[in-house]
């Protein structure tokens, strides 16, 4: 990661923590459309236990846990983690979900194949460069079981707000001190490589309105164990930082600095 893309990450981290303590629980209880129609999909195919990956103060990872799924909600806030666990003790759900701090630059907490399914509600749009987004779906790909669904939704380039703003370059761009990675089409189709790509569907949400693309893909129930999105990769850590543990703490001097960097080849038999 370059500096400036450091820069860019650590005030991104710092600015949901400011808006999360500034504004507790900002998006209400009520779960996303997402999330609702996420419940379907997972339903579906049998699943037990959902991740979600940028969980914020938890209304879609709250939701999963009283519909009765198994919850690990991870974010990069601590302050809208500490908001998840106590509405998650409100709501009588605390023993179905685990709040994990975790920068999505990193790789995923979780052994190989260890869950049902993954959803991420625009974490996928965030300030990521379109090689960390490759990396995560890879990432994504190694955690989930055979058969398993991930279903993101991210703002695509039809967006009022693409285009305009500070422009960070890699199709990011800032308002409000939020900044934005706007998808096309063709980072849907590359992101699905290797994937069942069941869906992409368009819709709407918030005043402006942010236009949003919702994808539902799922990991092919035959390939067994299989190295997913990155078939060669290193690990790049900070010195006197470890490589053993990638959950990252909010403003450490090691958080968000492991990366995958490698070359996105579809699926390969591991080796």
């Amino acid at each position: 990661m370059t500096d400036d893309r450091q820069d860019l990450a650590d005030a991104q981290q710092m600015h949901w923590q400011e808006t999360y303590t500034a504004h507790p629980g900002m998006y209400g209880e009520e779960p996303s459309t997402a999330a609702v129609h996420a419940i379907g999909v997972f339903r579906a195919a049998g699943t037990r236990d959902v991740v979600e990956l940028g969980a914020g103060h938890g209304r879609d990872a709250l939701y999963f846990a009283r519909e009765g799924f198994s919850v690990q909600a991870t974010d990069f806030s601590t302050t809208g983690l500490d908001q998840l666990r106590a509405a998650a003790r409100q709501q009588g759900v605390a023993d179905r979900v685990t709040a994990v701090v975790h920068d999505v630059r990193d790789p995923l907490p979780l052994p190989d194949a260890s869950v049902d399914a993954v959803f991420a509600h625009m974490l996928l749009c965030m300030a990521l460069s379109t090689k960390e987004i490759h990396a995560l779906v890879g990432e994504v790909g190694r955690v989930l079981r055979p058969g398993g669904a991930f279903v993101y939704t991210v703002r695509h380039t039809g967006d009022a707000h693409y285009g305009t703003g500070t422009a960070h370059g890699d199709h990011i761009y800032e308002h409000g001190g939020f900044a934005v990675h706007f998808f096309d089409r063709a980072l849907v189709d590359a992101l699905a490589g290797g994937w069942t790509l069941n869906e992409v569907h368009a819709f709407e949400e918030g005043d402006l309105p942010r236009r949003l693309w919702r994808i539902t893909q799922t990991l092919p129930s035959g390939v067994g164990s299989m190295v997913w999105g990155l078939t060669r990769y290193t690990l790049m850590v900070r010195p006197g930082c470890s490589a053993s543990s990638p959950v990252s703490v909010t403003h450490s001097r090691c958080s968000g600095y492991g990366q995958l960097r490698g070359v996105n080849a579809g699926v390969k038999p591991a080796t």
